[in-house]
Formats: C-alpha cells, sequence, structure tokens
C-alpha cells in the first residue's frame, strides 16, 4: 500500500450532498435512491462491478445528465439549475482519455485551457505548473497519440486540472493501464488532495479502495455500504475471513464449499480465502476435513479482510437477501 499522509481538517464544507439520488432509462434503473455526502479535501472511492451505476451517478453530478427523482449540489450549487456553474468549478477525467491525438501534449492543455477561458496572462504559468505536477515537462512536445497508456493518463489528468477545479470527477481512470502507471497516479491524486482538491473517484479495482479517505459501494443502483476502509472491514462486513495455505489449494474448493460452516472458498494467491459467519466453527470443520483428506501440511488462520473479500461478502448478503445473483467483482490479483 502506498504511504498516504492523513490530512483530514477539522472544520470542512460539505461539497456534494445527494438526496434520494435516482436515474433511469426508461424501465431499467441505474441509480436507485442513492444519498451520501462528501467533505471539501477528501479522497472518497465510489467503488461498485462494472454497470453498477458509478458512471451515470458522476454525469449526474457534473450537470451531464438530469435524474428522474431526488436531489444533489455540488459546493452549494443544484446539479440541474446551475449545471454551468458547477461546471466551471469542477475537472472530469473519463477512462476514455478526452485528448485530441493530433495535438502535441503542450497543445492539448493550451486547448483545454482555451476550453475553460484561462486568461492568457496566466495561462503559460498554469500549463507550466500542470507539466510539472504530471511529469510531462520533457514531453511536452510529444504527440498525445504516441504516448504510453500511462502518460495519455497523465495528460488527461493535466487536462482536467488545467482550470484549477475545486472538485475532481475520475471516472475509472485507471482502468486500461498497468500496475505500476496505476500506482504513480495515485500518488498524483494524493498530491492534489494536499492542495485542498476534492478528489471522486469510481473504480472497479479493489485495492484501490485502500487508498481513498472514504469508500462507497454501490451495486445494482444502490448503496449498499459507506465508510473508510477500516470501518468497512472492521464494522460493516459480518462475515469472517479464514486464510488458508495447503497443497493444492484448487482441490480442496469444492470440498471446501460443501461444508455448512463455509460460505465461499476461493483462490487468493497462492493460498485459499474462507467466508464463514463463525470462524472458530469454521476452522474446526476444515480441520476436521483436512485430517479426512489426510492433508496435513498446512496454515490457518482468520485475518483482517481486503476489500475485495468485504465487497464480496457484501454483494452476496444483498443476493440472499433477495434471492438472486448479480455480477460480481473482477477479481484482482
Amino acid at each position: 500500500m502506498l504511504n498516504k499522509s492523513n490530512l483530514m481538517a477539522t472544520n470542512r464544507s460539505i461539497i456534494i450532498k445527494t438526496e434520494g439520488l435516482t436515474k433511469k432509462f426508461g424501465e431499467f434503473t441505474a441509480v436507485d435512491n442513492v444519498s451520501f455526502e462528501v467533505q471539501r479535501g477528501e479522497v472518497v472511492g465510489y467503488l461498485g462491478p462494472n454497470g453498477s451505476g458509478k458512471t451515470t451517478t458522476i454525469r449526474m453530478l457534473c450537470g451531464l445528465l438530469h435524474p428522474s427523482s431526488g436531489h444533489a449540489q455540488v459546493n452549494g450549487l443544484d446539479i440541474v439549475h446551475n449545471t454551468e456553474a458547477i461546471k466551471r468549478q469542477i475537472g472530469y477525467m473519463s477512462q476514455k482519455f478526452a485528448l485530441y491525438d493530433d495535438l502535441t501534449v503542450l497543445e492539448n492543455l493550451q486547448f483545454y485551457a482555451g476550453v475553460y477561458e484561462i486568461p492568457r496572462a496566466t495561462e503559460k504559468q498554469q500549463i507550466d505548473k500542470i507539466l510539472e505536477m504530471a511529469g510531462l515537462t520533457t514531453r511536452q512536445k510529444s504527440i498525445s497519440s504516441e504516448l504510453s497508456g500511462g502518460w495519455r493518463q497523465r495528460l488527461a489528468l493535466g487536462c482536467a486540472l488545467v482550470h484549477n477545479p475545486i472538485l475532481l470527477f475520475l471516472d475509472e481512470p485507471t482502468s486500461g493501464v498497468d500496475p505500476l502507471s496505476r500506482r504513480r497516479f495515485w500518488d498524483l491524486i494524493y498530491a492534489m488532495a494536499e492542495q485542498g482538491i476534492t478528489v471522486f473517484v469510481t473504480t472497479h479495482y479493489m485495492e484501490e479502495a485502500e487508498y481513498c479517505d472514504r469508500i462507497a459501494l454501490i451495486y445494482g443502483g444502490k448503496m449498499i455500504a459507506s465508510g473508510s476502509p477500516l470501518e468497512l472491514k472492521t464494522e460493516v462486513m459480518r462475515d469472517k475471513i479464514i486464510d488458508l495455505r495447503c497443497p493444492e489449494p484448487q482441490e480442496l474448493i469444492a470440498p471446501l464449499k460443501g461444508l455448512t460452516e463455509i460460505r465461499d472458498a476461493a483462490l487468493f494467491g497462492t493460498g485459499l480465502h474462507l467466508v464463514t459467519p463463525d470462524a472458530a466453527a469454521a476452522e474446526a470443520a476444515v480441520r476436521r476435513l483436512l485430517t479426512d483428506l489426510n492433508i496435513t501440511e498446512v496454515a490457518m488462520e482468520t485475518i483482517m479482510p481486503s476489500m475485495e473479500d468485504v465487497f464480496i461478502s457484501l454483494i452476496e448478503e444483498v443476493d440472499r437477501r433477495n434471492g438472486q445473483t448479480q455480477g460480481k467483482p473482477e477479481a484482482r490479483p
């Protein structure tokens, strides 16, 4: 996990507030009665599997879509009646990187500076600042189409920041880039938060949740949990996670799932993660099974769940309550 300083201010104002925010497309409800608040200067992760309603929520908050019902404000401005004022105060970066491929890095930044009507007197100073922040100073003459995914990502971020927004929406910003570029990108997010910019980021990479001050989990258009990563792991999640290290773990998945004490068993790294409502009863049952199978070289302990464990457990709890099975978040190594 990256090093992160917690710069939570004592007196914060609310920069995003939603109440019953809902968006329907015909009979399909993409976002269903979502309510939350974001404080100024926070890094908030809005997590969920593909198709869960993350992008639709952001588009409403940016004023690009009108809600079917409910209300929302961005920095005190209503998202329906003050869309133009909101757009001047926010930055938005999507996973598609809205860049002009035939322009250089510098020309892309100059174009967006013009779109946001940055005064000529301060344009160069602001662009130089963005180039330095994104590490693009030596690449400013490069054609954007020739940049790698990680560098295009940095340029897209720079374009979203060129007008000094107070709030930055990042919609799946790390999708399709390599793990090292993702890690470096989060370093940039921390740097922005230290400067007082509020960051609202959507992702389906569960490990990225660890980098956020707070997390909201959305599934099937509904918010199913919210809190800090630690709160979600220790207070919200009811199931326990047992880490099992043993020879040929793949072969044990089926028999372990057959135990009444085990809700789920899945490969995790070189071992297995077992989900159970009762860790003590589950460990005893697992040891009996392993003894019957003449498997002795094992290590087993109850551990702090990962965010992937938390999300899958909460999703399955929703599914059990609703008597249905929906898509689960992509498993990540």
